[in-house]
């Protein structure tokens, strides 16, 4: 059995599988990690692998002072990846960035692939049909828009994500919810619409936190799959495996 650790800027989740089907799935805090490992493998004693992607500042050794006799695999820049990378500063692209590419090279062969991924921040990532990865684009999150309003402004109130009523909000915090949710799936269309006038054969892929409270705002055609980072781990891995 395997299991899969994505670190988050803000969270960790993770996903155990077995013959790459997930059997159990969370979340947890930084602050928890060692006791949620324990739990995991107290109650999956069959996990002989644990596969790892990170942003945040987590260090490798945290993970083997839970248990040291796991196969442990901490996705790096210098790993295998089945794609050509063609980012200009390739060491500075996002691991989290990286292994979402790779789950959609394996899952989607021979396409174009805009990968956007919807959590603290929004990233777009391009792979096309010939699996060179081109770059993508970085902007704010849901949360990151609705704390920047409130904490760069003098009087605007801090809201939690919303279902806007309508684009023309008719109170402040109708306007802001507007401003925050419109703005991104309008934002998210635009991107799209910009890549398929360039391209054809086109996939889009939308994952994260906030993928499906997004995907029904869109009027283009997308994969929504919120756990698609943690199933491009295991397709990272089986990858890793073959090639190292």
């Amino acid at each position: 059995m395997l299991l899969a650790i994505d670190i988050g800027n803000t969270r960790i989740k993770y996903a155990v599988f077995e013959h790459d089907i997930i059997v159990a799935q969370g979340f947890f805090g930084k602050e928890a990690l060692e006791d949620s490992l324990k739990k995991i493998l107290k109650e999956f004693p069959e996990i002989t692998d644990l596969i790892v992607a990170s942003v945040g500042n987590v260090s490798k050794e945290a993970f083997l002072s839970v248990n040291d006799s796991l196969k442990l695999h901490f996705i790096t820049h210098d790993d295998s990846f089945p794609f050509k990378n063609q980012y200009a500063t390739p060491h500075t692209l996002g691991i989290d960035r990286m292994v979402l590419s790779a789950g959609a090279v394996l899952k989607f062969p021979m396409k174009n692939r805009l990968i956007i991924d919807s959590g603290t921040c929004i990233t777009y990532d391009f792979v096309d049909q010939t699996d060179h990865y081109l770059g993508g684009a970085i902007s704010p999150g849901i949360r990151l828009r609705y704390e920047a309003l409130h904490q760069y402004t003098a009087r605007l109130p801090l809201l939690s994500k919303s279902e806007p009523l309508a684009v023309t909000g008719n109170s402040t915090n109708e306007s802001i919810h507007s401003g925050v949710v419109n703005g991104i799936a309008f934002e998210m269309d635009g991107f799209i619409d910009s890549y398929k006038e360039r391209y054809s054969n086109f996939i889009i892929i939308l994952t994260g936190g906030d993928a499906e409270f997004l995907a029904k705002r869109l009027k283009n055609t997308i994969f929504a799959h919120s756990n698609f980072l943690l199933e491009s781990l295991s397709q990272t891995f089986q990858y890793k495996i073959k090639n190292d």
